[in-house]
Order: structure tokens, then C-alpha cells, then sequence
């Protein structure tokens, strides 16, 4: 089975995080352990340089390391490898040229750069983009850099050819559906797979119809027990018994999301919180990132402490 049709099957994409020392250097043994950990997890895809790499990697020359890293780890593996392209679309078609050079197989394509252009600007964009790697959606909530992207843009974007996939995070029902009309009234739905990335409704979106798997931050850690919950899910889709107990693991999934991406507090503390579960695994040394300045929020250990205390089966870890 070639990748398309493995993306298509349905995976889970852990969004991968940046290991860094106490000096906020790149920890290149750490970060391939990551990698690693994800593969042995059983986890079908990594998807690097996105906002859980932390954007600021561009900024001080470390996204060409950090994709090869990715891929050095990943050696002979199967795992589908998408890599996060931001920016205006020179900087995006460089990013993506970078990435398809490197062995990436799609580019997880930020649109937050344009956040005051037209419905045809985009589309130009993506176009663009389009013609160096497979294009990789993205609905990104306004909350933490996105802009609504209605209807209307989805449609046009769903006919571009090099389509592949759809993550869908806005955190919004109705805008949700919107990009699940868009695939079905396309034609498309059997060539193009929604990913969720609704941190706050993970479980359900995963039971219906329409998503095959996740691209996540929240399946950064705990991988093992996302793989195996996203196994669960799919059988019951497939003609399995539907339980009562899975309407509380979402809202379990949901909680613990909301303590480890400081959902109280805008999730500033959301990468952070990330790395604080990462080295209660023993995966990363420390909590460090780019910015000496983004650090858990007030009142967010205690949270993360709540959550793992509540719900241990979630974990990987007994820490």
C-alpha cells in the first residue's frame, strides 16, 4: 500500500515536538528518540515543523535540521512524513521545495500569514504551493493564528489537484461541517482524507463517518494509547459495538487536552505543557523552548497533575 492510500486508510500523525537542552540548543539525540518513540508507538505518520516543532525554528536556522533529523530516524519506515509550510508564498514555496527534497510526502500548508488575503489569493497560494509537494489542509482556529475560512474558499481548494488531505481544526462545529460539505459535494471524499485536529471533540470526530485519523499535538505523548484508542474507533466504524463508556473517554480526551494545552489561559501554556508530559515520560530533559518567556501558566501543573492522577489509562507512562 502505497502512502496515498495509507493516508486515505486512516493513521494517527503525531505533530512532533523540539527537543532543546538547558541552553535551548537542539538536542539531536532527544529529538530522534522522539521520532523514534512515534514509530515504535505505531503511529502512521509525524508531521514536522508545524506550531508543536515551534515556528521559531525558522528563525534561527533550524528547520532544514529538524526535517532531516525527522527523516534520518525515520530510516526505512513506512510512517508518512508532512511537513509544516508557513509563511507568504515565497517563503512557503521554498519551505515546501526544502521539505519534498528531504523525502516528505505533503506539506501541512499554514495560511496564517495571509490573514487579510483574498479568496483568490489563497487559492493562488495553495496552487503555488501545490506544484513542489501533495498539499496537506489546514483549518487552523483563529484562537492561536488562524482566520475563518468559509465555505466558499474550501470548495475552490478541494478542486486543486495535489490535494491529499484536510486537517480540521477549528474548534467550531459549524465551520467543521463546512469543509466536510465541500470534501462530499466535490466528488472527492474517496481521494481526499479529513484529519481531525479538534482538540476539543478528538473522540467524537473520530467516530464519525467523515475522519480517518488525527494530526495532533495532543497525540504528541501518550502516543501508544492514542494509536490504540484511534484502533478502537475505527473498528467500532466498521461494524464493531458502539459502548456508552466512549462518550465519557471523550470527555475524558477532552480534559486532559484542556490542562496540557492551557485551554483556561488562551493555551499559552500549550507547548510547554507538551514538553512537562514528554519528560514525565522520560522523552525530553526539560520543559525548555525557543522563547525563554513561554512557560507553563499559573495554576497548569496542578491541572496536568489532575489529569494524569484521573485518568491514567490515557498514558504510557506511570509517572
Amino acid at each position: 500500500m502505497d502512502w496515498r492510500a495509507r493516508l486515505r486508510a486512516g493513521t494517527a500523525i503525531p505533530a512532533h515536538p523540539l527537543a532543546l537542552t538547558a541552553e535551548r540548543k537542539l538536542d539531536e539525540r532527544r529529538q530522534h528518540a522522539l521520532t523514534r518513540y512515534y514509530i515504535d508507538s505505531g503511529a502512521g505518520g509525524i508531521a514536522v515543523g508545524v506550531h508543536t516543532t515551534q515556528f521559531g525554528i525558522r528563525d534561527c536556522g533550524l528547520l532544514a535540521p529538524v526535517l532531516q533529523l525527522a527523516t534520518d530516524a525515520a530510516g526505512e519506515s513506512e510512517i508518512i512524513k508532512v511537513a509544516g509550510v508557513c509563511g507568504p508564498t515565497r517563503q512557503a514555496l521554498e519551505e515546501a521545495e526544502l521539505a519534498a527534497s528531504l523525502g516528505y510526502h505533503a506539506g501541512l500548508v499554514s495560511l496564517s500569514a495571509l490573514g487579510h488575503a483574498s479568496i483568490d489569493e489563497l487559492i493562488d497560494h495553495a496552487r503555488a504551493v501545490g506544484k513542489a509537494i501533495p498539499l496537506f489542509g489546514f483549518y487552523l482556529q483563529p484562537a492561536v493564528g488562524g482566520r475563518v475560512l468559509p465555505y466558499s474558499f474550501w470548495r475552490r481548494f478541494v478542486e486543486l489537484e495535489n490535494v491529499v488531505a484536510i486537517k480540521v481544526a477549528p474548534f467550531n462545529r459549524y465551520q467543521t461541517l463546512e469543509v466536510v460539505r465541500a470534501v462530499a459535494e466535490s466528488g472527492r471524499a474517496g481521494e481526499i482524507a479529513l484529519y481531525t485536529g479538534n482538540d476539543d471533540h478528538i473522540v467524537l470526530d473520530l467516530l464519525s463517518p467523515w475522519f480517518v485519523g488525527g494530526l495532533l499535538g495532543h497525540w504528541a505523548f501518550w502516543t501508544s494509547s492514542a494509536v490504540s484508542m484511534l484502533e478502537r474507533l475505527t473498528a467500532i466504524k466498521l461494524g464493531g459495538s458502539m459502548r456508552p463508556d466512549l462518550l465519557a473517554l471523550a470527555d475524558q480526551v477532552t480534559d486532559a487536552n484542556a490542562a496540557v494545552f492551557d485551554a483556561a489561559n488562551g493555551f499559552r501554556g500549550c507547548i510547554p505543557g507538551i514538553h512537562e508530559v514528554l519528560k514525565r515520560q522520560g522523552l525530553l530533559a526539560g520543559r525548555w523552548c525557543l522563547d525563554e518567556q513561554e512557560e507553563l501558566s499559573p495554576g497548569q501543573m496542578e491541572e496536568i497533575d489532575r489529569v494524569c492522577r484521573m485518568y491514567p489509562w490515557l498514558s504510557d507512562s506511570t509517572g
